[in-house]
């Protein structure tokens, strides 16, 4: 009997690595902050405007993964006083189309999930025997 191979495939195999770089990218605040810095470069206070739900703890966890990871630079600004802007890096902006991609994608197919959401809620709550 032949031996089976897993099928080889030119598209990556996600890893522990892709997934933990995906979570810390692609989350929730994370999302919202690399829209907003793709507008220019902005202060921590104009950033909580522009994102009024989030917390200045979850804000500032997500810039300091964000930069951590390269996709925003943080810059102290040698004015008096002294101020911190934020800045898209290269890198974080290479996320950009990419986002705009999953944002016409989720748009175009919302009708379809909600049906499907409210088909499943309702199958819930039916009792089964």
């Amino acid at each position: 009997m032949p031996e089976t191979a897993p099928l080889q495939s030119d598209s990556p195999q996600l890893t522990e690595q892709h997934r933990e770089l995906l979570d810390q990218v692609l989350d929730k605040w994370s999302l919202q902050v690399l829209d907003a810095l793709c507008g220019g470069p902005l202060r921590f206070n104009e950033l909580r405007r522009t994102i009024p739900v989030v917390t200045q703890k979850s804000l500032t966890a997500a810039l300091r993964r964000l930069e951590r990871n390269g996709m925003v630079q943080r810059v102290i600004t040698g004015t008096r006083p002294i101020a911190v802007e934020y800045r898209i890096t290269p890198l974080g902006r290479s996320l950009q189309d990419l986002i705009d991609a999953l944002l016409h994608w989720a748009t175009a197919t919302l009708p379809d999930v909600e049906c499907a959401r409210a088909r499943f809620d309702d199958q819930e709550e039916i009792p089964s025997m």
